[in-house]
């Protein structure tokens, strides 16, 4: 077992070797690049093509390394619309391929293409003619060969000096397939309500909340209508506590506001013997209630504000505060 070294390690020796370990990524990305424009092209999207049509679940499959960027390619493949879930091969061995169905297509990761381990979920798929689809980098394996869509990947050298720890090649495995689910993803008209479902929880599901989930309604809302004046306004943005007050014309619409900023700016003049009319900021930035968490609070941001009405129809419905936002997450 390795210890640790008896000098410290050379700053500038790590950065040089990073600096060779991202040049070598950088090589085989533009490898798979071109081989995507070249012979790979056809059967990526016969891929596309079976996995959009699947009735059933991709069963993704991979040894080591080949595992960890296996896993995790199910988990995004089923996070964006595609059910999908991570078989061991070596489980599968030991009963769990009753896991697997003659619906399913199996999505197999093999470097080398000669992972024993992979044999046994292999021949289950010739026998109950389960569509198998195989990401390797030799066309002329044994896992290539019983695939009925065989993925070849460019032969890259890599990162690991010895040429030993799976570096590169794990990384255009996961880069092909992240390719997978977002052609998928794309082909399924899959949307941002859609990736809400599956992600209801942490700052992601936060952000794909809708304004209209979150937003105060009716007696909540700072309203008063045109033509009202500034001391009522003023009891008004004390008594709902956002700062502001909208300003409503005869037909409901909202035509301006009035913010603890305005108020500020007509300090100097008799503002309480002042209309709304006469203080308000007109047109003022609102936002529809099917409106995403996210774009809320980028506005909020980039205008430097923390209230938005929430208008339909040019009528108010509601109002969000930034702390609204803080509260579920968003932020």
């Amino acid at each position: 077992m390795l210890g640790r070294p008896n000098n410290r390690p050379d700053p500038r020796a790590a950065i040089a070797s990073a600096a060779r370990t991202l040049e070598a990524e950088q090589a085989a990305l533009t490898a798979l690049s071109d081989a995507l424009a070249d012979g790979l092209s056809e059967p990526f999207a016969q891929a596309v093509d079976m996995l959009a049509r699947l009735s059933g679940r991709v069963i993704v499959a991979g040894v080591g390394k080949s595992g960890h960027i296996g896993s995790k390619i199910a988990a995004t493949l089923a996070s964006t619309g595609t059910p999908a879930y991570f078989v061991h091969p070596a489980e599968a061995n030991h009963g769990d391929l009753g896991m697997i169905t003659g619906e399913d297509v199996i999505l197999a990761l093999s470097w080398s293409g000669e992972t024993p381990e992979l044999k046994g979920m292999v021949a289950y798929a010739r026998r109950f003619s389960i569509p198998l689809i195989a990401v390797t980098s030799r066309a002329g394996s044994a896992l290539a060969r019983e695939a009925t869509v065989k993925l070849v990947l460019p032969p890259v050298a890599e990162a690991c000096p010895h040429g030993l720890a799976p570096t590169t090649s794990a990384l255009l495995q996961l880069v092909i397939g992240d390719a997978l689910a977002v052609a998928l993803l794309e082909a399924r008209g899959f949307t941002a309500d859609h990736f809400r479902t599956f992600h209801p929880g942490g700052q992601l599901g936060a952000k794909l909340t809708h304004v209209g989930d979150i937003m105060h309604t009716g007696e909540r809302v700072p309203l008063v209508p045109s033509g009202t004046g500034m001391r009522e306004a003023i009891l008004e943005i004390s008594r709902k506590g956002f700062g502001c007050v909208g300003i409503v014309d005869n037909a409901g619409l909202l035509v301006g506001i009035v913010t603890d900023g305005d108020l500020r700016r007509h300090m100097e003049s008799d503002i309480l013997s002042m209309s709304v009319d006469q203080v308000m900021t007109p047109a003022p930035k609102t936002i529809a209630p099917d409106t995403l968490a996210a774009t809320a609070l980028q506005i909020i941001n980039s205008s430097s504000i923390t209230n938005l009405m929430v208008v339909e129809d040019g009528k108010p419905a509601g109002i969000i505060h930034l702390h609204d936002l803080l509260r579920i997450g968003a932020a």
